[in-house]
């Protein structure tokens, strides 16, 4: 069996295997010794929860983890994991990474193509099962809604789970927005050229994903784009203490919401269980539009 890690992977070529069980999942309401006794505290909780399953055997039935380079977090982790097991410190499947390069140049494309083939070679996946995983994809179903009545845009930070959502929907909102699993299982549509290899093909739909936090994508125009198709009439931008990526985008996010009419709640450097109040001040912020 196969499991991943992180943003902007080739989902249809790990499905393609058979042996794809998707994401490695997280339970951050524990304690984590292992984990914090490798791990500086600058690591998001959810790689905490993972490392720590991994020396618990948790994944001791998986054969690999492939892990993506498009995030930063996830790097990382894998560098640890791969010297942890170097060390002996650490059992478990072996860690692969996914070059996900994304340079808007060709060269940075034909990498990223070149990559996908080694990727399917070590997978023992040929090109006709990968072109069958890619027909067969189609588009994944939409998270489910939480909540009835307003759209409240809920972005930033993926959160670990619906806790957020439930919080505006305590305000009597509808949260839209993708938790970290449903980001990590988000790719654009692949669409074949005439005469393009799969690989490409593949190549050019992990780079239009928008849901990594690295990249070269105009996040001011993402968010313009996600509040006119949401339909949203607020919105809450949120980011945790550890993301440091996408903190850079907020004045500019906030400066389009405000253009756009839409009152918009920043909570910065939080806890990503939400432990420290977010949902609270979610739920207020929410009520308050409504008063």
């Amino acid at each position: 069996m196969i499991a991943s890690v992180g943003p902007m992977l080739p989902l249809p070529l790990l499905r393609a295997t058979g042996r794809y069980r998707g994401p490695l999942a997280w339970n951050v309401e524990r304690d984590m010794p292992f984990a914090e006794r490798w791990l500086e505290s600058k690591f998001p909780l959810w790689s905490f929860s993972i490392l720590e399953d991994w020396s618990a055997g948790a994944f001791d039935d998986l054969e690999m983890v492939v892990f993506s380079r498009a995030d930063d977090s996830a790097q990382r982790l894998y560098y640890y994991v791969c010297e942890l097991q170097r060390r002996g410190i650490l059992a478990g499947p072996q860690p692969l990474i996914c070059d996900v390069t994304l340079i808007p140049r060709p060269h940075s494309l034909k990498h990223l193509e070149a990559t996908l083939a080694t990727l399917a070679e070590r997978l023992e996946v040929g090109e006709d099962a990968l072109v069958r995983a890619i027909d067969d994809a189609g588009n994944d179903a939409a998270p489910p809604d939480a909540g009835t009545g307003r759209v409240c845009l809920l972005a930033g930070t993926p959160p670990p789970d619906r806790r957020l959502h439930d919080a505006a929907a305590q305000a009597g909102w509808r949260a839209q927005g993708a938790t970290l699993a449903e980001s990590w299982s988000e790719m654009a549509a692949v669409t074949r050229q005439p005469g393009e290899s799969p690989f490409a093909a593949l190549a050019r739909a992990m780079r239009a994903t928008t849901a990594g936090s690295r990249g070269f994508l105009d996040r001011r125009k993402a968010l313009a784009q996600a509040v006119s198709q949401s339909g949203a009439q607020a919105a809450v931008l949120w980011f945790t203490e550890e993301d440091e990526a996408r903190i850079w985008n907020l004045p500019e996010q906030k400066r389009v919401l405000e253009d756009m009419g839409i009152p918009v709640l920043a909570l910065t450097r939080r806890d990503w269980a939400a432990r420290d109040g977010a949902g609270a001040e979610i739920s207020q912020f929410l009520k308050e539009i409504d008063a």
